[in-house]
């Protein structure tokens, strides 16, 4: 009973991991500083945040390197990279060193990487201690990875709110704390012990509550993460942001209490009647086998849990009988048969499906991650730089959400059931409305709309996808596939942000400017006018893919769900 109790604090730390370890989410907050102090163009910045996301490059060495070393000697080397790559970076920036370029180039690849081995290590955790609820945990500890930005901009008001270089001081120590703090229900982390039927149920139950505090907590962070007005006030706040991440501490308590509730006292009441059921009892015995096998691949593979669920209501559009057109016969061709089924990586780089799902992400999400890196020159080129701060919270809060919501087809399956690729097409639907917004009007209310429906759009689809790469193409090969996926960021960072820093320097020398050592700073909105266009119709790409790869895998997922149904007939 002790280790059911001790699981869910390993859960906890998870969460407090994964939200001081966003730290990529804050570059905005320094960027114009750290470009001054360097005497860098736009240009150049933008390679110094690609290379924070080339770390997703290297990701694969955290599984490589669980496979020789202990846990938690993979967690304090991510924490020594983060504190080393900010650490070094904020030395350069309060000038107490100089560096090259491209010294300060490899800092920011080294604290990239630092967030990737940061990720695996929760990855690994959830899926060892929530065998049957992996996507429950995977994508609630996942949530809390985009309110790190919120959470530094209020340990940033709470401490020096007119220091933007602290943001760099943070990122380096706060991530090294919390992994002392998590360092002791890791240690203890209790065997695996398979849980009855009422168990699974009651887990889920525990999930949907840990889902409403993550949810509260996102609403306290978007109304108060930069709104303080003074210093005593800031530091109350963000004491009542830590309150709320200790607060799930609760939740062993209440295994605990419940434990003892069922030894000591007897009741008649049940869980069974729940109409929240997420994972069937009958797939239990599928979880225990596959977990011995999938034990040493861990690591550095997220497995997505395909259980059975109660009878549901399959939301599909029909075809039509008609003859087949030129269009038809491209929707249909070499689609897949099926979901689950496990692809190499030279029949994954053959499948359509794939490259339809790789220009969605590229054209959806990863726009949207740019974004937030140019969102400090965006705040300064429109004269909201006193805003920055809150735009970054604003950014950061609207992610969580929109991470929050990725577990929404989970919950809501047992009454109706939508293909997730449907729910990928769904999320990319802010993204070009936003970017449109945003060239169309250039005030402060369209700023933190277009910024908001970016963060939300982006959070989905950052939290989804390991969900969709494991249905898509198989779970058992989701460690290399959604590996070779992610590459579109790096990709699409060093693109997006190069255009971007081209249409800004040009402006930059031919309109508004100001120079601060030998760095240009572009005023008025034509400084991203044509970026936040071209954006705009990119993502109306990425909609577009995402619509096909829809019309491509709904009968794949309608059969898996008709298979699920036939079979819990069956079982009745």
């Amino acid at each position: 009973m002790a280790g059911q109790s001790r699981k869910w604090m390993i859960l906890v730390a998870t969460i407090w991991i994964q939200a001081f370890t966003g730290t990529n989410f804050d570059f905005s907050a320094y960027s114009s500083d750290l470009k001054s102090v360097l005497g860098i163009s736009q240009v150049q910045l933008n390679y110094l945040a690609v290379a924070s996301d080339l770390g997703k490059v290297f990701g694969w060495s955290s599984g490589l390197a669980l496979m020789y070393f202990p846990l938690w000697t993979v967690l304090f080397a991510a924490a020594f990279m983060g504190f080393v790559g900010y650490g070094v970076q904020w030395l350069v920036i309060t000038h107490f060193i100089s560096l090259p370029y491209i010294m300060v180039f490899l800092c920011c690849l080294l604290a990239g990487l630092s967030i990737c081995w940061f990720n695996t290590v929760c990855f690994v955790l959830c899926i060892s201690n929530f065998p049957a609820n992996r996507s429950l945990a995977l994508s609630l500890t996942v949530s809390f990875n985009g309110v790190s930005a919120a959470l530094y901009t209020l340990a940033y008001n709470a401490i020096n709110p007119t220091s933007p270089e602290l943001y760099l001081l943070l990122n380096a120590l706060i991530p090294l704390i919390v992994s002392f703090t998590a360092i002791i229900p890791i240690l203890r982390q209790p065997p695996f012990e398979p849980l009855p039927p009422d168990g699974v149920r009651r887990d889920s139950l525990m999930f949907l509550l840990l889902n409403i505090l993550a949810a509260l907590n996102g609403v306290y962070l978007l109304l108060f993460g930069s709104n303080s007005t003074d210093l005593t006030s800031a530091r109350l706040l963000f004491g009542g942001a830590i309150v709320l991440l200790i607060f799930p501490l609760c939740i062993p308590g209440l295994v605990i209490a419940r434990n003892w509730y069922n030894r000591t006292i007897h009741t008649s009441f049940r869980l069974e009647g729940s109409g929240f059921i997420l994972v069937d009892p009958d797939d239990l015995e599928l979880h225990k086998g596959m977990l011995a096998h999938e034990a040493n691949r861990e690591g550095y593979q997220l497995l997505n849990d395909d259980v059975v669920q109660n009878p549901v209501k399959t939301v599909a559009v029909e075809e039509d009988d008609t003859d087949e057109s030129c269009c038809k016969k491209l929707i249909t061709r070499d689609q897949l048969e099926g979901l689950g089924i496990e692809h190499s990586l030279s029949l994954l780089l053959s499948r359509s499906d794939f490259w339809l799902y790789y220009i969605a992400y590229f054209c959806g999400g990863t726009i949207g991650l740019v974004y937030s890196n140019n969102l400090g020159q965006i705040a300064q080129s429109l004269g909201q730089s006193s805003n920055t701060t809150t735009l970054v919270t604003l950014y950061s809060s609207f992610s969580f959400f929109g991470r929050l919501l990725s577990a929404t087809p989970d919950y809501i399956r047992a009454k109706v059931y939508f293909a997730r690729t449907g729910w990928l097409a769904i999320a990319l639907l802010p993204t070009p409305f936003a970017l449109f917004l945003l060239a169309s009007s250039g005030n402060a209310s369209a700023l933190q709309a277009g910024t908001a429906l970016m963060g939300l759009s982006s959070g989905f689809i950052f939290a989804a996808a390991v969900s969709i790469t494991s249905e898509l193409f198989g779970p058992n090969s989701v460690g290399v596939n959604h590996n070779i996926l992610i590459t579109n960021i790096p990709i699409g960072s060093l693109i997006y942000g190069f255009l971007a820093a081209l249409v800004y320097d040009s402006h930059g020398f031919t309109g508004t400017k100001s120079m601060t050592a030998e760095s240009v700073v572009c005023m008025g909105r034509d400084c991203y006018y044509l970026t936040f266009v071209w954006w705009g119709c990119l993502s109306l790409l990425g909609l577009g893919s995402s619509l096909v790869l829809f019309i491509r895998t709904r009968r794949a997922y309608q059969r898996f769900e008709q298979a699920r149904i036939s079979s819990n007939v069956i079982d009745s």
